[in-house]
């Protein structure tokens, strides 16, 4: 769960360095990878797909959206020269933002699991699970390579 809160700070942070080359373009062009991806791992049926992709893709949008502008806000609160300077109070209202934004978070991932239970097998869920977890992991791993090239 750990690692996998880390590879998602990971890609949101990846975005964000991208702002100034067209997020959007780099956005949808990863959503390409993702909807292939899970196309091919979960196996849906037509009935399916019609219906998990709408559900997981305005999902998968507010989760950015949470993650993109909330994750830049404390990413800059977080700088070492700024993290030296705050007080217990500052540091106490940020940990409670960070919490706020977890639960958000959570709560999100909690709904389309609802979502999903109405329509799809548990074991396809389970398997969009460790989808999503493949996914990152490569996603991760090619953006290591591509600087590691550099």
């Amino acid at each position: 769960m750990k690692f996998t809160k880390l590879l998602l700070l990971l890609i949101t942070i990846s975005f964000c360095s991208y702002a100034q080359d067209g997020i959007k373009g780099k956005k949808d062009q990863i959503k390409e990878l993702k909807v292939s991806f899970f196309t091919s791992e979960l196996e849906l049926s037509t009935t399916e797909a019609e219906k998990f992709w709408p559900i997981y893709n305005a999902y998968d949008d507010k989760q950015f959206e949470i993650r993109h502008q909330k994750m830049k806000t404390y990413r800059n609160l977080m700088q070492d020269n700024n993290l030296n300077k705050m007080s217990e109070k500052e540091a106490s209202i940020l940990l409670s933002q960070i919490e706020r934004t977890d639960n958000e978070l959570y709560q999100l991932k909690k709904r389309l699991n609802t979502d999903l239970k109405t329509f799809l097998p548990k074991v396809k869920i389970i398997k969009l699970k460790k989808a999503e977890e493949d996914f990152n992991r490569k996603l991760l791993q090619q953006y290591k390579d591509k600087n590691n090239k550099k």
